[in-house]
């Protein structure tokens, strides 16, 4: 039931994530950030098995943030998108990672960027993408709906109808999403969508 997907606009690239941690017919939390930043231009945001998702999510940030290190120039969008395709496919004969990612960034060169990669190691350049069932209706909207030149705040109002969509329409749909951006500026979070609070249970 996880929601997972993002849009690339005029000089940045968006993704949102439902907040939701949920184990058979239990909902654990409602505030589980699946959305990682990767270095200070670059955003992953994942869907797939917890442990498998957190687990490769910071494998893949602690590498990317090695060769940093190692070399003194960070990794571009489309390296780091191609490292981590890669290392799902060799984990695909091993012991494979179920867990599909939007990486977004922005490069000076190259500019914005989203990448989709999913659990059998595909690979693609996209302009919008998304993972879980919530992709059934937030694709369908960013197909009407998207155009290559938006502003921000043109985008922000197709996220927030793709999360409208998906509250209305899913049958079990996760009530909060977090949505975060890259552009020249960096990555950073730009809001949460909230229509459930977190309770915290008084002791008995």
């Amino acid at each position: 039931m996880e929601c997972v997907f993002g849009l690339v606009g005029n000089g940045f690239a968006i993704v949102a994530a439902d907040t939701s941690a949920v184990h058979s017919i239990l909902v654990h939390k409602n505030n589980e950030d699946k959305i990682m930043a990767l270095d200070s231009h670059k955003l992953i945001a994942a869907s797939g098995e917890p442990g498998d998702r957190v687990q490769f999510t910071e494998y893949v940030q602690k590498n990317v943030s090695l060769y940093q290190f190692r070399n003194g120039i960070p990794l571009t969008t489309a390296a780091a998108a191609n490292f981590t395709r890669g290392e799902l496919a060799t984990a695909l004969r091993k012991n494979p990672y179920s867990v599909n990612i939007l990486m977004a960034g922005y490069d000076k060169e190259a500019g914005a960027s989203l990448y989709y990669i999913d659990y059998i190691a595909t690979l693609h350049k996209v302009d919008k993408g998304a993972f879980g069932y919530g992709s059934y209706f937030s694709l369908s909207t960013m197909d009407r709906h998207y155009r290559s030149d938006m502003s921000v705040e043109e985008a922000i109002e197709l996220v927030d109808k793709c999360i409208l969509e998906i509250r209305s329409r899913l049958v079990i749909a996760p009530p909060n999403f977090v949505i975060k951006i890259v552009d020249k500026d960096g990555a950073r979070e730009h809001a949460w969508r909230q229509s459930v609070q977190d309770v915290t249970t008084a002791a008995v």
